[in-house]
């Protein structure tokens, strides 16, 4: 009798434990759980950027994803997006003074949550998480001289959705990628920045500024734990705890091409790039490259894939590379999906000049 009742109470407790599991941890809940967001900046002058969204099986896109949820448009040109958790924040440039804005939505829902405005919130231009219950922002500020002297970092906390601190950054601060409790910023060169913001987020204050001979922009942490980021002409490894330069490689053979749009592969041992000039008529023009973390020199003699992208993601997921095309600004563009060889798998339409993805 002993052992039938301990029996049945065991049978019963782990019942309750197996119970308590499922309730405590179900499945997220949604269209958009899993699948692939393309960013489209849209027409500037036009505001008309927008989220453009399909799963990776399929070969169509949702155009406009946000409007469909909500009924309305963002409003602006859309410069970027990224999710933690239930909570998803899209970055909005509008044309007017005082109408830039980070929408937040939920992610598996996409319907809208809040809204961040000026004076908080002023020419967004990047996003990251520390993955748990803040946002980091790259602002440009008001600038209307559009001399972009000026910027800050907004942290959000995403547990009320308001921004709870400024970090003034100058000279227009840009790409940002978060690493160990650090978030590491660079700066674009229409303030004439040079140098490399690293802050520490469990303080959330400046811990390091690196000077660089041009303006840095963040790529991301390799394989070995090293950050990459592009420096003007230059590809720059650096140990992300002393900041000391390990490895700078040539990127641009000729003095009128500029690299931009650099990725790490899923494995983090290849970086992919596009090599880029515009004509006497400013049309763009380029070709796409890649390059091993380990080597010393990069091959431009013979391009990965002979043409020319507004953005390049790479599917942590799949591993396919995502390129970004943009025919004009007066036109839906595509997602073009290849393969880590470089062969082509398909493309598919999204919005307006799309210039990245964002995967789930």
């Amino acid at each position: 009798m002993k052992k039938q009742l301990t029996r049945v109470l065991l049978a019963t407790s782990m019942a309750a434990v197996l119970w308590s599991c499922n309730q405590s941890d179900p499945a997220p809940k949604g269209d958009y759980v899993r699948g692939v967001f393309a960013i489209n900046e849209g027409n500037f002058t036009q505001n008309n950027g927008a989220i453009s969204y399909f799963a990776r099986e399929q070969n169509t896109a949702e155009a406009d994803l946000f409007s469909k949820v909500n009924g309305r448009t963002l409003g602006g040109g859309v410069q970027g997006y990224t999710v933690q958790g239930e909570t998803g924040l899209i970055l909005v440039d509008n044309t007017a003074a005082g109408q830039d804005k980070i929408e937040i939505v939920n992610s598996n829902t996409f319907e809208s949550v809040a809204s961040l405005g000026a004076p908080d919130i002023e020419n967004p231009r990047e996003v990251v998480t520390n993955g748990a219950n803040k946002a980091y922002i790259t602002c440009w500020g008001a600038n209307p001289d559009y001399s972009y002297k000026t910027g800050y970092i907004a942290i959000v906390d995403l547990t009320t959705n308001k921004v709870i601190k400024k970090i003034n950054i100058a000279s227009g601060p840009e790409n940002l990628i978060y690493h160990n409790n650090k978030v590491y910023v660079g700066v674009v060169s229409y303030g004439g920045g040079k140098s490399l913001t690293v802050i520490n987020t469990t303080t959330d204050e400046v811990a390091q500024t690196v000077n660089f001979d041009a303006s840095p922009a963040p790529v991301g942490i390799d394989a070995n734990g090293k950050l990459w980021l592009s420096a003007g002409s230059r590809a720059v490894r650096i140990n992300a705890d002393s900041y000391a330069a390990e490895a700078n490689l040539v990127l641009t053979p000729t003095a009128n091409k500029s690299a931009g749009n650099l990725e790490l592969s899923a494995d983090g041992r290849t970086i992919y790039y596009v090599l880029s000039y515009y004509d006497a008529n400013f049309v763009a023009h380029g070709e796409t490259y890649k390059f091993g973390i380990a080597d010393t020199q990069v091959n431009t003699a013979a391009p990965f894939i002979n043409r020319y992208f507004t953005g390049l993601t790479v599917d942590p997921a799949q591993g396919l590379i995502y390129a970004a095309v943009t025919p004009s600004y007066a036109q839906a563009g595509y997602a073009i999906r290849y393969r880590t060889d470089g062969t082509l798998v398909d493309s598919i339409r999204v919005g307006v000049a799309p210039t990245g993805f964002y995967f789930r």
